[in-house]
């Protein structure tokens, strides 16, 4: 397949607000090794790329200083050592970074089929949440059926994807939201709704019994509240720190109580790990997915030229569920 040799891009020009993003040309990426190239149709938005543009998100060695950590489209180009795919296959990929552009490259481990009966758009939102709720929630988390699960940022991207895999696997499901709206989102996954502006998380969940599994991106005063809101033998795992990462707990209760407190950031992750996680999702999330037990929830879709509002989008915390970059039709392809 004949290509460019440049790509329409958005790039972070400084560290600052949403305005630093800006269109630019860029070289089209060249396979390495084990990786694809992909001709993106769709890319997600995420709030790590969020905290690349503000320049508290470095990437990892090697990878592009684009934002962007999840698309799906086509395969253009193998590096060498690619033995899963083929040029003009369809994929969704996990990015370690590069997503705002025409095209991205990523290890072929990191890249799964487009879900049977799931349009590229919704796929280009899947890898980022379903890699980093999977992981979380069920590798490290350990969720079993007939477990209480507590998620915060119910209606984010993460928050939708983890009540619908949590009620997959059995769990009894509570989540947290701001509003009425958001509630009501949580409410229709088959979730139990908590407004935390009215209603305390804590209480509700000691008069459920207490959470076995609780999956928090907030941290800050929220950490401390959330191991009161854990039953003995409960586990805390986070995965952002949107209220900041210090707290004062007492640990004595930690002790006392066997509580497990753990947590982990996917991006730094190894090649090898990311694989790991993919081939559970192929195993076990695809199936729920093409059973239609499992959908992406997307809020709204935006130009890649108009990456900068699509942050605002992000950062107003307005949104439920996924937000997304059209690259396709721009691109006329």
């Amino acid at each position: 397949m004949n290509l460019p040799d440049t790509m329409r891009a958005i790039e972070i020009t400084e560290p600052g607000g949403p305005e630093v993003l800006q269109e630019a040309t860029r070289p089209i990426p060249l396979p390495s090794h084990d990786q694809i190239v992909i001709r993106l149709a769709y890319a997600g938005v995420n709030r790590p790329d969020v905290f690349q543009r503000a320049g508290h998100y470095a990437p990892p060695e090697g990878a592009s200083d684009l934002p962007g950590l999840e698309g799906a489209g086509e395969i253009v180009a193998l590096g060498a050592g690619v033995t899963r795919w083929q040029i003009g296959d369809q994929v969704c990929a996990l990015l370690p970074g590069g997503g705002y552009a025409e095209y991205a490259a990523c290890h072929q481990d990191h890249a799964l089929p487009i879900p049977e009966g799931m349009a590229l758009r919704e796929a280009a939102a899947l890898c980022e949440t379903a890699f980093t709720v999977w992981s979380n929630v069920v590798m490290r988390g350990g969720l079993q059926a007939g477990e209480r699960f507590l998620v915060h940022g119910g209606s984010s991207g993460i928050g939708t994807m983890a009540i619908q895999i949590a009620r997959n696997l059995g769990a009894r499901v509570w989540a947290t939201a701001g509003n009425a709206e958001k509630c009501a989102a949580i409410e229709d996954l088959g979730a139990s709704a908590i407004n935390y502006r009215d209603e305390d998380f804590v209480r509700a969940m000691s008069e459920a019994g207490g959470a076995h599994l609780i999956l928090d991106m907030v941290g800050g005063d929220y950490i401390a509240r959330n191991i009161k809101a854990l039953q003995d033998d409960g586990r805390l795992v986070f995965i952002a720190f949107l209220g900041g990462p210090k707290a004062e707990i007492n640990f004595s209760a930690v002790m006392r109580r066997r509580l497990t407190l753990t947590g982990s950031t996917l991006r730094p992750q190894s090649d090898a790990a990311k694989a790991a996680i993919a081939a559970e999702l192929r195993t076990h999330l695809w199936p729920m997915i093409e059973a239609g037990k499992i959908r992406v929830l997307i809020d709204s879709e935006f130009a890649l030229a108009d990456a900068a509002k699509a942050h605002e989008r992000m950062e107003s915390s307005a949104h439920i569920g996924k937000i997304v970059l059209n690259i396709r039709d721009q691109a006329g392809y």
